[in-house]
């Protein structure tokens, strides 16, 4: 068992916080390449919009979520010592399970996978940001 990512907030305050410290590395990051696009002042413009550095911000927050990676056992042992609801895609008929614990909202977020792990965490991860963080962020940004 081992964990990707840098955070996961326990608190709605703490996720709101580390979305809002991420907003100018996402405009950095949408200005750089856009730059590396070579897009003129009118292009830039035109084309990055805020829906466009929305977006980034949402992506950069979502693939920086602290997730863990384990067989269904320790999944199984990880759930068992918590009273969270489970949300738990994919085949039970597999071996491994990536998960994501939104504590603030005392749920699981958890997706199986057989072999493509990368896949795996990069699918949970939007998954968590889709169900319980991007209501929550939006609402406050």
């Amino acid at each position: 068992m081992h964990s990707e990512g840098l955070f996961a907030p326990s608190t709605a305050g703490a996720a709101r916080q580390r979305y809002e410290e991420l907003g100018p590395a996402s405009q950095t990051v949408v200005r750089e390449v856009a730059k590396s696009m070579a897009f003129d002042r009118e292009e830039y413009d035109e084309r990055v919009t805020t829906s466009v550095v929305m977006t980034a911000h949402d992506a950069l927050f979502a693939s920086l979520l602290e997730v863990t990676v384990g067989t269904r056992e320790e999944f199984d042992d990880w759930c068992e010592e918590r009273t969270y609801e489970i949300e738990l895609a994919g085949s039970e008929s597999v071996d491994h399970v990536v998960w994501h614990p939104v504590a603030f909202a005392e749920t699981v977020v958890g997706a199986t996978f057989q072999s493509e792990e990368t896949a795996a965490i990069g699918t949970l991860r939007r998954q968590a940001f889709g169900r319980h963080y991007r209501e929550l962020l939006r609402n406050d940004a």
